[in-house]
């Protein structure tokens, strides 16, 4: 995956009063930890990180991060802290990370393909575990990991031990955890009785 560059500075006096009004100008508080050093204090340019963030790769986006002019080193967001009803980012936590090491992290999980099958039966497809918990070096973290649904028929599921996972890319989840179900709905197993029922009073013989 491609990296992005984020600059930061150092100098913020910490506290809420001081970061809301960071925040009134554009920037935003962070805080730099993480590989046995000291956590570092820093604010970012609302601006800068929105551009940072808005590549494929989102959040998971790796981070050539500068402080103060310095190469700081590569760092991986770990959490955004937002405002609970504009969603504003209020906080950033940018974790320094070894990018030739494996890490853990979340990939979202997207549906790919066109479930005939089960569309054609009354069925429904549902996406029930939305991110996958996965190891894999910060050069290769893939932005989405992909279920491939185009073969799937009514009452099926797809489990994660089924998953084609990029290369570089595995997993300890349970590999009998149930990431998508086709499940015919109500109306359908209705249809479906009723047409029983109609076949059977057309051919009464056929139940002696």
């Amino acid at each position: 995956m491609s990296e992005v560059t984020l600059t930061a500075s150092t100098g913020r006096i910490t506290g809420s009063p001081s970061s809301r009004r960071l925040r009134t100008e554009g920037v935003i508080p962070a805080v730099v930890y993480g590989m046995g050093k000291e956590a570092v204090s820093v604010q970012v340019a609302r601006s800068d990180f929105r551009k940072a963030m808005t590549t494929e790769a989102g959040t998971n986006a790796l981070v050539s991060l500068s402080i103060d002019g310095a190469h700081e080193g590569h760092v991986l967001v770990k959490e955004l802290q937002r405002h609970p009803v504009r969603r504003d980012v209020l906080h950033i936590d940018l974790q320094r990370i070894d990018a030739s090491k494996e890490m853990k992290l979340t990939v979202p999980l997207v549906l790919r393909g066109d479930a005939k099958k089960v569309t054609a039966a009354g069925g429904i497809v549902e996406l029930r575990l939305r991110q996958l918990n996965v190891s894999v070096r910060p050069d290769s973290i893939p932005t989405e990991i992909y279920v491939d649904v185009a073969q799937l028929e009514a009452e099926q599921q797809v489990l994660a031990g089924e998953l084609v996972l990029p290369n570089g890319v595995s997993t300890e989840v349970d590999p009998a955890t149930v990431v998508v179900t086709a499940n015919l709905t109500r109306a359908a197993i209705v249809a479906a009785r009723q047409a029983e029922l109609a076949a059977a009073a057309a051919n009464p013989a056929a139940q002696s």
